[in-house]
């Protein structure tokens, strides 16, 4: 019987799912092993942890599997595609497959179908496809130049508006949170460390900054729902390209959501929506949100005759 290797490979995690033809048979939850993130040795440890996991749930080797797929962030930057190729065969057998984080999430909710793919967790990009057709994107440039709506840019942004509201003379839980959450005594302080190089992880405040939105602060809330409606504005471009490309400018694909942030922070959610159905109020939504790890197996299954 034919066995199937799956991985997620995030920023601060990976997925990893051991299956065969039929039902999954182990699930894992490890640290990351982009090299983008993570240096070597702590990839290599991460990843020797997660597959020694898996083969004690299951009770199947690396040595009996078929084929894997690994789906990741930065799947063109060699640091990261030439480190999997050289870790992942040395301790699995079988064909290796290596697709971008988006592409999983699309297979995983359109299973090769048509469709647009929003994914904001710590990263953000926006995939689609007609039926058949390649894969187009929106976003997706890493965090110095896009990622709308990711945990790293809603938390940059929310750093930029508290000082911007400084300025303006405005109120915001802001400041006094992001202060007490990085154990900083000032708000020059703060200006310190937020400019520092390499920069500290911004991704990190983004919770902060969805519980003061919660807990009404004003200058919060706009930076999730400016975000969302970025984030929107791509979704809306990607619909038009794919019209254009299907020659039918009534066609409008399924748009369906992965991700950190598209699943829990529920304002950015509905601030994207709206910035979408301004344009096209009548696209479909997916009413479940998509787990990535089911696309990559999906993908290492189609690998085996």
């Amino acid at each position: 019987m034919p066995y199937f290797l799956a991985i997620d490979a995030g920023g601060t995690k990976a997925d990893y799912v051991l299956a065969d033809e039929r039902v999954t048979l182990a699930r894992v939850r490890g640290g990351s092993i982009k090299r983008m993130r993570v240096d070597a040795q702590t990839a290599v440890a991460n990843l020797d942890d997660a597959l020694r996991a898996l083969a004690t749930q299951s009770g199947i080797a690396m040595s009996q599997i078929s084929s894997s797929c690994v789906g990741t962030a930065g799947e063109t930057v060699p640091l990261v595609v030439d480190w999997l190729r050289s870790e992942i065969p040395a301790r699995v057998r079988g064909e290796l497959l290596i697709l971008g984080d988006v592409e999983i999430a699309l297979e995983a909710a359109f299973h090769g179908d048509s469709g647009v793919l929003v994914l904001a967790g710590t990263g953000s990009n926006v995939a689609g496809r007609i039926r058949a057709g390649s894969i187009l994107t929106t976003g997706g440039w890493g965090p110095a130049l896009a990622d709308q709506a990711s945990g790293h840019r809603i938390g940059h942004e929310a750093l930029r508006a508290l000082f911007l509201a400084r300025d303006q003379g405005r109120e915001t839980a802001l400041s006094d949170e992001v202060l007490q959450f990085w154990k900083l005594g000032s708000i020059n302080h703060l200006v310190e460390y937020a400019n520092r190089t390499p920069h500290p992880d911004f991704s990190q405040l983004t919770p902060l900054v969805v519980a003061c939105a919660e807990q009404g602060d004003g200058v919060a809330r706009e930076v999730l729902e400016r975000q969302g409606a970025e984030l929107g504005y791509l979704v809306r471009l990607l619909v038009r390209r794919l019209q254009k490309i299907s020659a039918d400018a009534s066609f409008l694909p399924k748009l369906a959501f992965a991700g950190s942030i598209m699943q829990h922070v529920g304002r950015v959610r509905a601030a994207l929506l709206a910035d979408v159905r301004s344009e096209f109020p009548e696209i479909p939504v997916s009413d479940s949100f998509v787990d990535p790890v089911e696309g990559a197996l999906w993908r290492a299954r189609q690998a085996v005759p």
